[in-house]
């Protein structure tokens, strides 16, 4: 029979330092692989490792690419597409503003690159070639600097004082109010409704024609769009519902990207007309188009208001929700699961900010912008973020996996949290969702390496008395296994395989 006392006699405390201290070397690489791992993709790799390759491995399940790949294709994965928010403001009249009070940058590059981006598609087009006033403009859409751009419009204007593209640039940039931003888009207006009537009759006259009356049209449509936010501003209601019921009559490409009924729904929830507002998600709140936080907390917002009144936790508690109820915490639950990042901006939880140019659908910027603007819509109705209180947290219970599956939309996006990291300032506090839990394995790995690193140190100090522990340790742990030896000795015949060999 194994000794286990002669061995340990003959190992020294050096073989007990190198051991701790190579275990403590081997479980810490481990930690920083680990949290490495969990800091870009947001789970543990010996975890996946395990449940995707392991676990089929020893329960001999194989699976097959043929069917992987037909799944994907007959399941539809959320993209992270990046929309131009509907409710942007202006840089000069608010976002500069900001910065002049706080001494922020409240637009990051990654945001303002976008913007220059879709300038560039909506504002240019091939027929600016040997227009000296328009290759300015090029240029200056693509320029950082902003003093820079500023220059060049005025530069611009003074080769043509028709070109509308200019008088957009400074309204943007360099009006510091919004009546005279408002001033600016109307002389882009007047311009723009002369170049769109004189590329009319000429478009059908070849391809640089057509180009050039759909660039005029973009330009009319983004002025006519950008005069109803001033007026909106400006507290001038009912011209800026007109101008987006007139705007969301056309039909242009553009359209799809100014998403002008948002604008719409957000002046009319101002104006209290909130029938209206219903019939405005009658026509947008449908199962075939996209959806955004705009129509989906709108919808709970007027479901909401049809049953505050007679709503009382207490009450409710006792005699369950009557159907108007019910609807409304669904409609919520609805919300909710679409972008869980607004409540805590509505429940003034955490603080907003200004929101982006841009946003991502179901991500905190998506939050950010729709709370900026309806937080007062949600408060002039009373108790309405009261049942948003105390009905928003149930969402989670019906979505428990919503990284892995949905209930009414598509299982949460993975990337919203590194695109919203880019579009928002670096002084924002992220919202990410679901919460990350550090995994087990790199608590373990990280109790490993401590425990291991502190008996390295103890062996290499107190080697008499470390070592005689381990020897100590060793034999409690041995003993029952040589005990187990011992019977099973005693029980089976010492002649045993040379029987069972002649049998």
């Amino acid at each position: 029979m194994w000794d286990s006392s002669m061995f340990l006699s003959n190992l020294t405390p050096k073989f007990y330092v190198a051991l701790t201290g190579t275990s403590s070397l081997i479980s810490g690489v481990i930690l920083i692989c680990e949290w490495w791992y969990f800091r870009k993709y947001g789970s543990s790799f010996i975890e996946q490792l395990s449940i995707n390759y392991i676990t089929p491995w020893l329960s001999g399940e194989c699976k097959d690419d043929t069917v992987t790949t037909t799944q994907q294709v007959h399941s539809p994965v959320p993209d992270c597409k990046i929309w131009r928010n509907p409710l942007s403001l202006f840089r000069g009249a608010e976002y500069q503003r900001f910065y002049w009070a706080t001494n922020k940058e409240p637009l990051t590059y990654y945001d303002m690159n976008l913007s220059a981006q879709d300038h560039q598609t909506i504002f240019t087009c091939d027929s600016d070639a040997g227009k000296a006033e328009y290759e300015i403009m090029q240029t200056a859409w693509r320029e950082r600097n902003p003093q820079v751009r500023l220059k060049a419009a005025h530069s611009a204007l003074e080769k043509n004082p028709e070109c509308a593209t200019a008088y957009i640039l400074l309204a943007e940039e360099e009006a510091t109010t919004i009546t005279e931003a408002e001033n600016l888009f109307r002389q882009a207006y007047k311009v723009a409704e002369i170049n769109y009537k004189k590329s009319q009759g000429l478009q059908h006259q070849g391809i640089l024609m057509e180009v050039q009356h759909k660039r005029d049209t973009n330009v009319l449509i983004y002025v006519k769009r950008r005069l109803a936010m001033c007026a909106r501003r400006l507290g001038k209601l009912k011209e800026a519902v007109k101008m987006f019921r007139d705007l969301t009559k056309e039909v242009p490409p553009i359209m799809s990207l100014l998403n002008v009924h948002e604008n719409l729904i957000e002046a009319l929830l101002q104006m209290q007309a909130y029938a209206d507002v219903q019939a405005v998600l009658a026509k947008y709140d449908d199962i075939s188009l996209p959806k955004s936080a705009t129509i989906c907390y709108t919808a709970a917002l007027l479901k909401a208001r049809n049953v505050i009144d007679r709503f009382s936790p207490d009450l409710t508690g006792k005699r369950g929700l009557n159907n108007a109820e019910l609807q409304a915490v669904e409609a919520i639950h609805r919300a909710v699961e679409f972008n869980p990042h607004v409540p805590k901006y509505l429940l003034e939880i955490k603080p907003l900010i200004l929101p982006p140019e841009h946003l991502l659908k179901r991500g905190d910027s998506e939050a950010l912008s729709y709370s900026f603007f309806h937080l007062a819509h949600w408060k002039a109705i009373d108790g309405a973020l009261n049942l948003l209180h105390c009905t928003w947290e149930g969402t989670f219970r019906i979505i428990p996996s919503p990284l892995e599956r949905g209930h009414l939309f598509y299982p949460y996006p993975t990337c919203t949290e590194c695109a919203d990291k880019e579009l928002l300032p670096a002084f924002h506090e992220l919202s990410v969702y679901p919460k990350k839990e550090i995994p087990f394995f790199i608590m373990f790995t990280a109790g490993l390496c401590s425990i291991t690193a502190m008996l390295a140190f103890l062996t290499h100090q107190y080697p008499e008395i470390m070592g005689l522990l381990a020897k100590t340790v060793v034999n409690w742990i041995s003993l029952p296994i040589v005990f187990v030896y011992d019977r099973i000795d005693s029980f089976i015949p010492p002649n045993l395989i040379q029987q069972i060999i002649r049998i």
